[in-house]
């Protein structure tokens, strides 16, 4: 595996990546297909929540928070 691909809870606030792949399956991918995050769009992680989870990310202009266990299955690329 490249070691710019990593789930998309590892990157730093502040940061970029590039949607690789989404690996979740049934009504989750469904959810995260709708909220924009699909394969080449460009998400920044913004702020983590005080207890760590959920974690904020810019997706097409929208803020969306995402819990670390649905955002492990959306690899993405370091920018």
């Amino acid at each position: 595996m490249n070691n710019n691909i990593v789930p998309l809870h590892l990157i730093p606030c502040g940061k970029s990546a590039k949607v690789k792949e989404i690996t979740a399956k049934g009504n989750i991918r469904r959810r995260m297909l709708d909220l924009g995050l699909i394969v080449d769009t460009i998400v920044e992680s913004l702020r983590k929540s005080p207890s760590g989870d959920p974690i904020a990310y810019e997706i097409r202009g929208a803020v969306i928070a995402l819990r670390s266990e649905e955002a492990s299955k959306i690899l993405v690329e370091l920018l």
